[in-house]
């Protein structure tokens, strides 16, 4: 899934690829869209993903999961690195729209304790 406009990262041909993850930039939030299997094979193209936004100069950056189905903990090491990387910066990473099966993994793991969370992109963005 890559939004018009944005920086676009995979794995895999374009068909087939088991992740992808897009970048919109936006002047105060930039919206990094993930979509399939964040793991250990995966975990690359986030991680660029996350350095682009972060050194945008946005102040908040927030990944849209709403088309992650999976992540394990290299796709979790990956955002909390970025989370500290942000805050580095003066920035924010917050989370929005985790499915079920990766919001499990984040409680499992005391996650969901470090990063701001939304039901939603709309309610995210309405949070701008």
């Amino acid at each position: 899934m890559v939004i018009q406009g944005a920086s676009g990262y995979g794995n895999g041909d374009a068909d087939g690829q088991r992740f992808s993850v897009s970048v919109r930039p936006g002047v105060e939030t930039v919206v990094v869209a993930l979509s399939g299997e964040l793991d250990h094979d995966t975990a690359a193209p986030l991680r660029d993903a996350l350095e682009e936004a972060v050194s945008s100069g946005a102040r908040r950056v927030l990944a849209d999961c709403t088309g992650l189905s999976f992540c394990d903990s290299t796709g979790l090491n990956a955002l909390l690195q970025a989370r500290l990387a942000a805050e580095g910066t003066g920035a924010r990473l917050e989370l929005a729209a985790l499915q079920p099966v990766v919001a499990r993994m984040f409680q499992i793991a005391g996650a969901d304790e470090v990063f701001r969370t939304y039901e939603s992109l709309d309610e995210a963005l309405a949070q701008d």
